[in-house]
């Protein structure tokens, strides 16, 4: 028997303070680069620039590597679970990676064309946002079937586009329109609201699944670096945190992908800590109602393992067990016990005249009749067609002989069949042997008592022998 826990649980007030507590962890560590770029704006000093095209190129060529690695990852995870917010965040991270390359390739560019060089992050940043919130409006849809998922077409006509938006971008940085600071601050001012409207959406819809919530951060990060971007000139050092703030997101959400890669493959079935509890402890429940089901199975089946199905006496199996569970015993203690072999007299006539089914009512009758004559802890079995044994612990040969009589007599002067309209006269013969002075082995005390049977069958029947 397991003891249950009883878990004092908490007041409703303390649950909503935590739930509050947690909610205002959750938002100040996602609001955490806006102190940094209140900080800089602040007490920045416009004279300290850090220029390095090397630098910068390397960072470019990492943040290109990571981003491919993440939309094969959430491509993977789309293919598997078939998400359409898997689709599209896989089409943002495509969008950024062919877009964004070229704001590191065109480094050099940065004395030559600065808008080049410069229009590219923003334009990346642009279209992720906008995918991204494509993304989240896609939360919880139907999974898209597995002849779209494996459509070449519906991606290579997405990264056909992207590669137009790269075209355009350089068009308009040759284009006299690219002079106007507007245009970088209109492509960041874009991203920044974009984002700004997704983590407005996710507040509004309530999505607090594990992995949302990281893809909520993200775009929280996404936002305030485009606002960094905004506030920032060119390598100042407000526009590396901003780089830093944008990678320090993208880190992050490529976190919550390989965790659905590793896990479920899916964004909607990764669960929080108190659904899992819940689901954990009805998993519980079920197994402890199935244990408990199975245990019930499992003393069925033994019982009907070790029990005659007609008259629910012990079978032979289970008579031997019980004999040889006394003989130790005796052994031990040195108590006696004894046998009886009973065998019911014409028993095969009775059937052939009555029929069967009475022959089987008088079997059930016959053991009702038994267990009525000795006690409770003695034993009876059906051992074969009409031959019985029954087990008298702690009785010696004179005792057993004894109750051999009574059931003899109860027998002899019992009414069987009379339950089915027929009312048959039935007599038995008993051939008793007790443990030690008949044999100190099973097969001994057994074969004893089978030769009695026979003898009093031989006398004549209806009589108990014992010597």
């Amino acid at each position: 028997m397991t003891a249950s826990v009883v878990v004092d649980e908490p007041s409703a007030a303390v649950q909503w303070v935590t739930r509050v507590y947690v909610g205002l962890l959750i938002g100040g560590f996602a609001l955490m680069p806006a102190y940094l770029i209140a900080y800089l704006y602040v007490f920045q000093s416009p004279a300290l620039t850090f220029e390095n095209h090397a630098f910068h190129e390397l960072a470019i060529t990492a943040a290109t590597l990571e981003g491919l690695f993440v939309a094969y990852v959430s491509w993977r995870c789309y293919q598997s679970s078939g998400e359409p917010l898997l689709r599209w965040l896989t089409l943002s991270f495509l969008a950024f990676v062919l877009i964004y390359a070229l704001h590191g390739a065109f480094t050099g560019m940065a004395h030559h064309n600065i808008w080049l060089f410069l229009l590219y992050g923003p334009a990346s940043r642009l279209a992720m946002a906008a995918l991204l919130l494509v993304a989240l409006l896609a939360w919880h849809q139907p999974p898209d079937p597995t002849t779209v998922r494996r459509a070449p077409s519906r991606w290579l006509g997405w990264i056909g586009l992207f590669v137009l938006i790269d075209a355009a971008v350089a068009v308009i940085a040759y284009s006299p329109v690219a002079s106007n600071i507007a245009v970088r601050v209109t492509m960041e001012g874009g991203a920044l609201v974009l984002s700004s409207v997704n983590v407005a959406v996710m507040l509004a819809r309530r999505i607090r699944s594990p992995l949302m919530k990281i893809f909520g951060i993200s775009v929280t990060s996404f936002a305030l670096s485009s606002l960094a971007f905004i506030l920032a000139r060119p390598w100042n050092h407000m526009w590396w945190l901003a780089h830093a703030i944008f990678a320090a997101g993208f880190f992050l959400l490529s976190y919550g992908v390989v965790q659905a890669f590793r896990t479920t493959r899916s964004f909607s079935t990764i669960y929080s800590q108190e659904e899992l509890m819940a689901r954990l402890a009805e998993a519980m429940a079920r197994t402890e109602s199935a244990l408990q089901e199975l245990k019930r199975t499992n003393l069925k089946l033994e019982h009907l393992a070790a029990t005659d199905p007609l008259t629910g006496a012990a079978n032979r199996r289970q008579f031997i067990e019980m004999v040889d569970a006394e003989i130790t015993r005796a052994r031990r203690g040195g108590a006696p016990f004894s046998l009886l072999a009973l065998d019911l007299d014409h028993f095969k006539a009775i059937n052939d005249s009555y029929g069967h089914q009475v022959g089987d009512e008088i079997l059930r009758g016959f053991v009702k009749k038994c267990l009525d004559a000795i006690r409770p802890y003695d034993g009876v079995a059906r051992v074969g067609g009409e031959e019985f044994m029954v087990l008298l612990p702690q009785v010696a040969l004179g005792v057993a002989q004894s109750i051999g009589e009574r059931i003899r007599e109860a027998i002899a002067n019992g009414v069987f069949g009379g339950q089915l309209g027929e009312s048959v006269p039935l007599t038995v013969s008993i051939g008793v042997s007790q443990f030690g002075p008949d044999g100190d082995t099973i097969d001994a005390i057994l074969r004893t008592a089978d030769e009695r049977l026979y003898r009093a069958k031989h006398l004549g029947r209806n009589r108990v022998i014992a010597t």
